[in-house]
């Protein structure tokens, strides 16, 4: 039984390498607007928190998605206690770098494979017609979809870029709803968090 334990820890360890990894790899996801220095530091900050998940409750690792943009960190999911969503915001505010965390975490009895199936297909489908729309940035942005809902977070070129990519999400089958916590390219707040940033690595 200790071998078991022993390999599935291992292999949740490797989980969390490879998913940092591909995240300081400058982060696909917000690489156009972000620097590069913006980029590994949110590798980090997701590494960090994913370590402190594992480390804290499997059930919190596993259920709660992170997604961070310039120190930003979005958490969405399901958890069936109230106590694993408040822990999950509680641990992410330890991790060094971490300025904002935006808790959409869903405390419910709902979900299941069907649920999870119906998410992935909303998913393939909208990043599908986000890559198709040349006048929307996708990389800018990262994606989550939990029971229906899609949450947003990322870096928008204009409003009218992101009331385009807004509305592609809501033409797609099964979607219930939108929440959106992306920020404008020329948000005074970015360039707060660059400056604080080059001044930790000067």
């Amino acid at each position: 039984m200790n071998i078991l334990i022993k390999n599935f820890l291992l292999l949740v360890s490797l989980i969390i390498l490879l998913n940092s990894c591909a995240a300081i790899n400058v982060t696909t996801s917000s690489v156009k607007e972000k620097g590069i220095k913006e980029a590994i530091s949110d590798g980090m900050i997701d590494a960090g928190i994913n370590k402190e998940f594992l480390n804290h409750d499997i059930n919190v690792f596993i259920n709660v998605e992170i997604e961070v943009v310039e120190g930003r960190v979005l958490l969405t999911g399901s958890v069936k206690k109230s106590k694993h969503r408040l822990d999950a915001i509680k641990i992410a505010w330890k991790v060094l770098g971490v300025r904002e965390v935006i808790n959409e975490i869903d405390v419910t009895e709902k979900g299941g494979i069907k649920q999870y199936l119906i998410d992935v297909k909303i998913k393939t489908q909208m990043r599908y017609k986000v890559l198709a729309d040349k006048e929307v940035s996708s990389i800018n942005y990262n994606f989550e979809v939990v029971n229906g809902n899609v949450y947003v977070i990322g870096i928008a070129k204009n409003k009218k870029e992101l009331k385009k990519l807004v509305k592609h999400i809501n033409t797609i089958s099964g979607v219930l709803k939108v929440v959106n916590h992306s920020i404008m390219r020329n948000d005074p707040r970015r360039k707060k968090y660059q400056r604080k940033l080059q001044k930790k690595n000067d």
